[in-house]
């Protein structure tokens, strides 16, 4: 079951430690991990994920800011995410926030100002997004090979949005705001340059700009500085010399900002021995005016002295207020609990006692105050009591903010998977599910949302995701609890409520949001949900195990047919492999999610020009630093419909590592049946080859030959859409399927690959052997190129060669290998003899 919130205190000083501990504990939000070494803080973190981090500036021979870039780094097992606070010793507002920029802090916080931490945290943890000190910069450079050249030499320390006229600049430049803008100013661009930079200085005149020029001529270049200009360069330049230009042009507002402030501070300390005595005559004064409230009890509890802060606390006035008790002064709710704290402290309870309470206003507000009460006795023995009274509403409103930050989806408002789990093993082991009173608990998955979020946007997932939300609060009363427990998954726990009454409410559930109209800009479309339930009763009160059933509940309403609701039942339970599948299938999500995978890359040989042609690209998953291979977990990602999630991971990085390895000329990747009709499939191709910059001839995509027949109009099309695209296509074991061979003739693909369970065996198998033949001839016929698997053996691979066969695939030529290997294995292929003959000697 989940925990609370982990916090990570980092501080050489126990007392500071204990101090912010003491001031976030009440919130009964966090657990805390302390550290007073930044080592030792690094330990923890390559073992364990944290939610959040307060560190230090002194924190040992590695710094706060140091300690930062680590997390950042992504090194860590903590996500490089998390949300980092630092606290330091010394605190100039601009050299602070510049700084923590610069090494991706999200807050900086002066240890004097613990009273606003609940709020910062809250802040931070509702908008963390990932860090990264790279500053953002526009270049208009209308050259495509001049901006490549020029963003290679910026890209460590800039993060790049290249434009290549006027128009696009300007809009980019409305829309996201740059820390420099570098542009083309030479003879051939300085009259659109310099319109360019007249306009951005209009809308920001403090805004860094540097100007490549090509005039040797001082009194233009002066002009340049006068109209606002940041700093330029003339064209030849020294590239490294460029990097350094646009880091002090970028960061100059930072840095005389930063001097000022320190000057400032400087001054301050010069003067400050000159004025303490002075300040502390002015500490006495301001005593007789505190904001604090100051009153006096007497034995009974009514107010014998008050002074004037109180009027501007409550309202009231002091004289109306005295000989009042003070509890008459507090809400309903809070009356009790003071009237108890002062009774015990008169009965010989502690002397010194706090409390926080709502006071009633005049106005009819109320507002929270921190009550610090303590017994005196005079000379006589009588004792009274003595209390002050300390505006903490905005600090209750943070604290209140934040624990619901903690228990809330952000999102949607309903509940979130953390306090969900609260609950449920709340409910499981409270003694009234032992007395015969019934709850239920139904999972809900949003049928193809996925779809949605992808082809729409997030922005537009978003919005459906909360409309779903109202959808739920009409239709199930208050009484139950509804949560967001992931992307657009949905746990609802409906109290005293039997299995007929439940399944009722999801059925109304599903009408609800089938019948609901979603709207994306001028179109309108509408989706359905699937919904696993199952009891909570005396004899299933383990949190885990209803998880478990709801689970197996939903994937069968899923594999019904969706847009139902489905009845955990006996029989479900009872089918071991089921929830194997499902179990297994959840893991493998969460790790291509995580990206937690290997690609292996295995040499396709070209018998014609005796070289390696291209590569398949293998998948394997990395789960507790074992490999595991797709045969092993692709069954349980097709029981969850997840397929496409495994082929968006294995495109996104295949053109990631061709693109940064230029020994991969070119790759086949695999396609499954259920992505390849997937509308979202050619909008995640383009943009991945557009995001790397990798041209499509250098990508080919596989898909089996009995995948395709099933659909066989759709895959044509898909197929035209990828060769359009400039992308190839193969058909993969061929003849396993084997409706007719004028099936080929439909598909316009460039690749056929044989079957390798008729190429293993081709030479000992005379009708293997003609068919290897016979897919050959049809695919020359068809001009299409063949492609043999399994070529294991010397013997096969000649005879393969010898049919004419165009490309060989198999252990014989080479293993699938890692990227870091590929280059060894062509290496290997490369001083290998054997493959340069023309046929075959036995040794």
């Amino acid at each position: 079951m989940a925990k609370q919130l982990k916090l990570l205190i980092l501080n050489t000083s126990n007392d500071e430690r204990q101090t912010i501990r003491a001031t976030l504990e009440r919130l009964g939000v966090f657990e805390f991990i302390e550290a007073s070494d930044s080592q030792d803080a690094l330990k923890i973190l390559k073992n364990q994920s944290v939610n959040i981090i307060i560190t230090g500036l002194d924190v040992g021979k590695i710094d706060g800011w140091r300690f930062s870039r680590m997390i950042r780094s992504g090194l860590l097992n903590t996500p490089k995410n998390t949300p980092i606070l630092l606290i330091p010793p010394i605190y100039c507002e601009r050299i602070a926030e510049t700084t923590a920029r610069s090494y991706g802090i999200d807050a900086v916080l002066p240890f004097e100002r613990q009273d606003i931490l609940p709020q910062i945290l809250a802040n931070v943890l509702s908008s963390h997004l990932e860090k990264s000190s790279r500053l953002n910069l526009l270049l208009l450079e209308p050259f495509s090979s001049r901006a490549n050249e020029m963003s290679e030499q910026l890209k460590l320390n800039f993060a790049i949005t290249h434009v290549t006229n006027e128009k696009a600049a300007l809009s980019a430049y409305n829309q996201q705001s740059f820390a420099i803008v570098l542009l083309d100013a030479t003879a051939a661009q300085a009259e659109s340059s310099n319109q360019l930079v007249e306009k951005i200085l209009q809308h920001n005149p403090q805004q860094a700009i540097v100007t490549i020029i090509d005039k040797n001529d001082a009194d233009y270049a002066e002009q340049l500085l006068l109209s606002g200009v940041t700093d330029f360069i003339r064209a030849p330049y020294d590239p490294s010399f460029l990097n350094k230009v646009c880091d002090h042009a970028a960061r100059r507002e930072d840095f005389m900002v930063s001097y000022a402030e320190f000057a400032n501070k400087v001054q301050q300390l010069s003067v400050s021995e000159v004025k303490y005595r002075d300040l502390f005559s002015a500490h006495q004064r301001i005593l007789l005016h505190l904001n604090t409230v100051v009153l006096e009890l007497d034995q009974q509890g009514n107010i014998r002295f008050i002074n004037p802060a109180w009027e501007s606390l409550s309202g009231f006035g002091v004289k109306s207020t005295l000989q009042q008790p003070l509890t008459a002064f507090c809400t309903t709710e809070y009356k009790q609990s003071l009237q108890s704290t002062i009774d015990d402290i008169l009965q010989g309870g502690a002397n010194k006692q706090k409390i926080e309470v709502k006071l009633s206003q005049k106005n009819g507000n109320s507002v929270w105050v921190e009550c610090r009460l303590q017994l005196i006795k005079n000379s006589s023995n009588n004792a009274t009591i003595t209390a002050t009274l300390d505006n903490i509403h905005e600090r209750k409103q943070a604290e209140l903010q934040l624990r619901h930050l903690a228990l809330h989806d952000t999102l949607t408002g309903l509940h979130n998977r953390y306090y969900f789990d609260q609950q449920l093993n709340y409910i499981c082991q409270n003694e009234n599910t032992y007395a015969n009173i019934e709850h239920a608990l139904i999972y809900i998955d949003l049928d193809h949302f996925k779809i949605i979020n992808d082809s729409k946007g997030h922005q537009q997932g978003d919005i459906v995701l909360k409309e779903v939300a109202q959808l739920f609060i009409a239709n199930i009363s208050n009484e139950h609890l509804i949560c967001r427990v992931g992307g657009d998954e949905f746990a609802v726990i409906l109290k005293n409520t039997n299995l007929l009454d439940a399944h009722l409410i999801a059925q109304r559930i599903c009408s609800a949001i089938e019948g609901n109209q979603f709207k994306s800009e001028d179109q309108v479309y509408s989706i359905s949900c699937s919904i696993g339930l199952t009891q909570i009763t005396a004899d299933n009160c383990d949190p885990n195990e209803c998880l478990k059933q709801s689970d197996i509940a939903l994937y069968i309403a899923k594999n019904l047919g969706r847009n139902l609701v489905h009845c955990y039942s006996k029989q479900d339970g009872e089918n071991n492999a089921l929830q194997t599948g499902l179990e297994w299938g959840h893991g493998v999500r969460q790790a291509l999610q995580q990206d937690s995978i290997e690609l292996h890359y295995q040499p396709i040989w070209d018998f014609k020009t005796n070289q390696v042609a291209y590569f398949e690209v293998l998948l394997r998953l990395k789960l507790d630093d074992e490999l595991i291979y797709p045969n092993q977990f692709i069954p349980s990602l097709e029981m969850l419909n997840d397929t496409f999630l495994m082929d968006q991971c294995v495109i996104r990085n295949s053109i990631a590592s061709v693109a940064a390895h230029p020994e991969l000329l070119q790759v086949a990747i695999n396609l499954s049946a259920q992505s390849f009709l997937d509308e979202r499939l050619l909008p995640l191709i383009e943009s991945s080859l557009e995001k790397y910059q990798v041209s499509p001839s250098k990508i080919i995509f596989e898909i089996t030959e009995s995948a395709s027949i099933n659909n066989l109009a759709a895959t044509r099309k898909m197929i035209e859409r990828l060769n359009n695209l400039g992308c190839h296509f193969s058909i993969d074991d061929f003849g396993t399927g084997f409706s007719t061979f004028n099936y080929l003739k439909q598909l316009p693909a460039q690749h056929v690959k044989i079957d390798g369970s008729f190429v293993r065996d081709m030479l000992n198998d005379s009708i293997d052997l003609a068919l290897v033949k016979a897919i050959n001839d049809i695919s020359r016929s068809l001009d299409k190129r063949s492609v043999a698997e399994y070529v294991e053996t010397a013997e096969v691979f000649f005879a393969l060669k010898e049919i004419g066969v165009d490309y060989g695939q198999g252990y014989f030529i080479a293993r699938p290998v890692p990227i870091d290997k590929v280059l060894i294995e062509l290496e290997k292929i490369k001083n290998n003899p054997i493959f340069y003959q023309d046929t075959f000697t036995s040794l």
